[in-house]
């Protein structure tokens, strides 16, 4: 007699980000919230993904681009991942933090009111790839530890979870299968990495649900 296999169990799966959420020169499937859910599914959950994110967005544009196109009830699971283009045009730091804050309040919202439900990953570092040959690679991984240092306090004084991909992503710079064809961008190789990164949490999270 055969043991009966378990039903998938549905969980609701919401990344708000921009072009590395949306996976900017890489196919649909090695995105990496679409590889994480592939994860989850071999631990027995069956992810609805909903994807709000494009590339070029900045704090400000996230939520507009949010408001345009709102997220539906509640969810089991929130990722937060944003800040590259606010570094990238030179933004005031101050005003991404006031901005960044109020992403993650209302990615709490949206995963019911439990910041325990939300996941932060911080900036990756774009200055170790080949898109900045000539530019202050120095300069750019000094700002974007700056805006990590503030999205890290900011998530973890609300409960949020946190997860540090900017160590991986400077891998790059010595592994060029890291970087996506636009020399810019990672490729499904990294992304696999942050969601490999990342499962442990989300593991952690729906089987307390």
């Amino acid at each position: 007699m055969t043991t009966p296999v378990p039903a998938p169990r549905p969980v609701r799966f919401l990344a708000l980000g921009d072009s590395y959420t949306i996976g900017e020169s890489v196919p649909e499937g090695e995105r990496w919230p679409i590889q994480l859910s592939g994860m989850l599914a071999e631990k027995g959950f069956a992810a609805d993904v909903t994807i709000i994110a494009r590339t070029g967005w900045t704090t400000a544009e996230l939520w507009q681009g949010i408001q345009d196109n709102p997220p539906s009830g509640t969810y089991d699971l929130v990722s937060l991942l944003v800040g590259v283009n606010n570094q990238y045009r030179g933004y005031d730091q101050t005003e991404y933090r006031e901005q960044f804050r109020f992403l993650l309040s209302r990615s709490i919202e949206y995963a019911a009111g439990k910041s325990n439900h939300v996941a932060v990953l911080s900036i990756p570092d774009w200055g170790v790839t080949p898109y900045a040959a000539g530019r202050d690679r120095a300069g750019i991984a000094d700002e974007i530890d700056a805006y990590n240092s503030i999205n890290r306090e900011e998530t973890l004084s609300i409960g949020a979870n946190y997860l540090d991909i900017t160590p991986a992503s400077r891998e790059a710079v010595d592994d060029p299968s890291l970087i996506a064809v636009d020399g810019l961008h990672p490729s499904g190789k990294m992304y696999a990495a942050w969601a490999g990164q990342t499962l442990p949490i989300a593991l952690d999270i729906l089987n307390k649900k």
